[in-house]
């Protein structure tokens, strides 16, 4: 239509006009989205106006972060929502935009974390599209529609929670806080690989609490149990982040030493064996460990660790509380 001959009374008619009409549409388009999309988080239908900046959109998606549409100027600007983007969302977000623009994608399509009113945040998800261009091709007009997935996000987060949680549970020890053989055959497969492709050294190390089924009968369970964790800490505190320690199974624990010859094994041995020897209980009592030795030369973990059982035993034949290998 050409608006050139109309009168300044009846353009201003008609933009009346056509912002009543604009009204209607709108809130018809909010009644569509609560009915076809309610169940899904939908926060309705957005429209942007490049040139000027300023949005149109169901006011769920203010809603949604704390806000009614009365507290908002007349004329929201799209950077009302860029400027409470997350700041790890933010680059993603923006980028996905531009390349639509730019008609280096069909669509715009992203998730994002926005700042609510109250200071949390909530997670969008967020889908549109430039719906026309002027003739050299550059964009006039987007529009698209947004999800609340706050809720879907917080359940994945929960269920990533609770699977770490049960994969850290299924390779924990339960009693000493440490690895459990499971985990550390998996790790020692690794680290003979590893050892291989590299051409690194490799060290195990397998402790007996020495005299344990005589702690046991004399002392009891509990007491014995107390002495498997005092153990397990010791020998913890002295190792590299990188070493593995579990528990192999009744009083035997089996430590892995990558990058680890045999001389530098029987140093970190010899130090944990003395540390355990100085450790004192609560009546006084003190126990001793023996350790053997192992270093890698072809085997496959089975065998390593039988080399390392076999030095641990001729420590127990020459009087325990020492390191053989």
């Amino acid at each position: 239509m050409d608006y050139s001959k109309f009168t300044r009374e009846e353009l201003i008619s008609r933009v009346k006009e056509l912002e009543m009409l604009n009204r209607q549409l709108l809130e018809e388009k909010m009644s569509e989205d609560r009915l076809d999309f309610a169940w899904t988080g939908n926060l309705g239908h957005w429209y942007y106006n490049i040139l000027t900046g300023n949005v149109v959109f169901n006011p769920l998606k203010v809603e949604a972060i704390g806000f009614t549409m009365d507290e908002l100027p007349e004329n929201v600007n799209y950077k009302f929502f860029t400027d409470r983007l997350h700041p790890d969302d933010h680059k993603a977000t923006m980028e996905a935009m531009i390349r639509n623009m730019k008609g280096d994608s069909e669509v715009y399509e992203c998730e994002y974390r926005i700042q609510a009113r109250d200071g949390s945040w909530k997670w969008f998800y967020d889908r549109g599209r430039v719906t026309q261009r002027d003739k050299d091709g550059k964009p006039l007009f987007a529009a698209g529609i947004v999800f609340d997935i706050t809720e879907k996000k917080e359940r994945e987060m929960m269920l990533e929670h609770e699977k770490k949680h049960l994969e850290q549970v299924s390779s924990t020890d339960s009693l000493t806080g440490i690895r459990n053989r499971g985990y550390l055959m998996e790790m020692l497969h690794m680290r003979i690989r590893q050892s291989e492709s590299m051409g690194t050294s490799l060290s195990v190390a397998m402790f007996d609490i020495d005299d344990f089924k005589l702690v046991n009968d004399t002392r009891g369970h509990i007491f014995g149990d107390k002495v498997l964790r005092r153990v397990a800490e010791t020998i913890s505190q002295n190792i590299r982040d990188v070493d593995e320690l579990g528990r192999y199974g009744g009083e035997e624990f089996l430590l892995v030493l990558p990058n680890t010859d045999t001389e530098k094994a029987r140093l970190v041995c010899s130090r944990i064996r003395s540390q355990v020897e100085n450790l004192t209980f609560e009546d006084g009592s003190r126990i001793t460990i023996s350790g053997g030795i192992a270093s890698y030369d072809g085997e496959d973990p089975e065998g390593l660790i039988d080399k390392a059982d076999r030095k641990l035993y001729d420590a127990k034949k020459k009087g325990k509380n020492r390191v053989e290998g």
